[in-house]
């Protein structure tokens, strides 16, 4: 019987690795997976590649883990913001290394390594320092940048709704890079707030079937202070 169904987030953490490449969903604060990154702290693995959409936001969080001193390089889109204090204390002492990758090609190189590509060309980037050293191309009389996948050992997503299969269904922009982190990795964790029974989720909502999903866990629904709910 197939139960991926993980009875705490220390258990669904069990086994990742010193060293791992460690894909993170979320877009700002949409969709962090926040319960999986406080379990990643206190699981201990260190010596990490971390990629995600920013380089974390005030103290909690990615930028929690960033201040353990466990992250040894991050890939992100955005790594400044008004309050990534963590992150600019770190790279400005040469404490941890930056890769810094436009948000489309970062969301398709992570897609790729999921769907067996292993290399690409793309226009975005050409003629900037995001270009160096990488090899190009003219086509069509347009000039190209070639680009590779970036494969997880491990993805942390946050969903909405999940089944003992691991099928899963986000909310809203909550969804964001999930589903392509949940294709890259070798193993995909994700927290969901509700475990439906067999057969409860429509199919036609499934946006990530539980072939790229290792282990979901279920976490409680944080209330914020307006009397809603955490995406």
């Amino acid at each position: 019987m197939i139960d991926k169904i993980a009875a705490s987030v220390a258990d669904a953490l069990a086994g990742v690795r010193d060293g791992s490449t460690v894909l993170i969903g979320g877009f700002g604060t949409a969709g962090i997976p926040n319960e999986l990154i406080e379990g990643l702290i206190a699981q201990g693995a260190k010596d990490l590649t971390v990629v995600n959409n920013n380089a974390g936001n005030g103290d909690t969080g990615l930028a929690a883990l960033l201040k353990t001193g466990r992250v040894r390089k991050i890939v992100c889109s955005f790594p400044r913001q008004a309050d990534s204090h963590v992150f600019d204390g770190l790279y400005r002492s040469g404490k941890i290394e930056l890769e810094l990758v436009p948000q489309g090609n970062l969301a398709e190189r992570i897609r790729a390594a999921g769907a067996g590509i292993g290399a690409f060309f793309t226009p975005t980037g050409y003629g900037t320092e995001l270009a160096k050293g990488k090899e190009t191309r003219e086509i069509n009389g347009r000039q190209y940048v070639l680009e590779h996948p970036i494969h997880g050992d491990v993805a942390l997503i946050k969903a909405e709704r999940g089944d003992r299969w691991g099928n899963l269904m986000f909310r809203k922009a909550a969804r964001n890079f999930g589903p392509v982190m949940a294709m890259g990795a070798k193993m995909t964790i994700a927290s969901v707030h509700e475990i439906a029974d067999l057969g409860q989720l429509e199919p036609e909502a499934v946006v990530t079937p539980g072939i790229f999903v290792s282990r979901i866990v279920k976490i409680e629904r944080v209330a914020t202070q307006g009397g809603g709910f955490k995406a």
